[in-house]
């Protein structure tokens, strides 16, 4: 489960037999089939042997860069861009997909999360920007803010990792029951059932019913991560030596980390340690919500960040 705490994927290759999870989200010629939103600017950020693939929405100041989990791409912040794009003074909102996600192939060589951020930054903007970093997008957010803390104008952490963080405890028997089962659909190379279970446990979260977020939500959401799990090559970034965890009171950036109350237990807390951690942080309960807020409501996410970033009141159409 390439999420907050829990471990990578291995990689997979397409191929023989029903362990395709992604074979049916790919034309013929093998890359994944990625719908724009209307009015975006199409980024292409050379990277050594890639090119990382986002989109940039209208223009100014605050610079948001939304950075997506360890089971879905740029397209997982749809929802948020379009009702942030109904006010007036959104900005420049951008997003693109990591290596091995969305329309950005996998690595075959080693890499940095970390610097392919920054070659984002530098081609979209000389100005400090707002990172906004769903779980392991958090983690990537916050070592930002602390190797470079001049080009971090604040953070939006939503249930974070963190460099260097202790691994979780006391794990809730609905998680473990969970993790078991990919763990299983892993082994048997079934990525059609891993997905399934994933789904459920990052979007439904441990303690719901499986489907309990359906529709158009759900569907994005497999399809996400189908492509993740169908991509070969590397996916762990080379840094893990930021050690964030014991350099949080460090951090100088105004921050709020939220998280849902149908989170994995032992995620909700260490968010709230988290917040504790950061000098003048805020910590905000989302109700009714799971690890993946921004695909269940994407209009109080956007009023999440409204607040935290913009500081204006939500316009009428939320």
């Amino acid at each position: 489960m390439p999420e907050a705490g829990f471990p990578a994927p291995r990689p997979v290759t397409l191929g023989a037999g029903s362990g395709s999870a992604a074979s049916d989200l790919r034309p013929s010629g093998g890359s994944p089939t990625i719908v724009r939103m209307e009015a975006s600017e199409r980024l292409l950020i050379r990277r050594d042997q890639t090119t990382l693939v986002g989109e940039r929405w209208g223009e100014g100041a605050p610079v948001v860069v939304l950075l997506h989990s360890g089971v879905t791409d740029r397209r997982g912040w749809y929802g948020v861009i379009e009702h942030l794009r109904a006010a007036p003074t959104a900005g420049t909102l951008v997003a693109y997909d990591r290596r091995g996600s969305g329309e950005t192939p996998a690595a075959t060589c080693r890499f940095s999360d970390l610097e392919d951020l920054r070659a984002v930054l530098e081609q979209v903007t000389g100005a400090p920007s707002w990172l906004v970093g769903s779980s392991r997008g958090g983690r990537l957010a916050l070592d930002a803010a602390l190797t470079d803390p001049a080009s971090v104008a604040g953070l939006v952490l939503l249930a974070p990792a963190a460099s260097g963080s202790p691994p979780l405890v006391d794990v809730d028997t609905g998680t473990a029951r969970l993790d078991r089962l990919i763990t299983q659909a892993r082994e048997a190379a079934d990525w059609k059932d891993a997905n399934r279970l994933e789904t459920w446990l990052w979007l439904d979260g441990p303690a719901g019913p499986e489907g309990r977020v359906g529709g158009a939500a759900r569907e994005l959401a497999m399809a996400m991560n189908a492509v993740i799990l169908a991509s070969p090559g590397e996916h762990e970034s080379d840094e893990d030596g930021t050690g964030a965890w014991d350099r949080l009171a460090d951090l100088t950036a105004p921050t709020t980390v939220a998280c849902g109350d149908r989170e994995i237990p032992a995620l909700m807390v260490r968010s709230r340690e988290l917040a504790r951690r950061i000098p003048h942080a805020r910590h905000v309960q989302l109700p009714g919500m799971a690890h993946l807020p921004y695909l269940e409501q994407p209009a109080a996410i956007a009023e999440l960040l409204r607040e935290a970033i913009f500081a204006q009141p939500s316009p009428s159409v939320l």
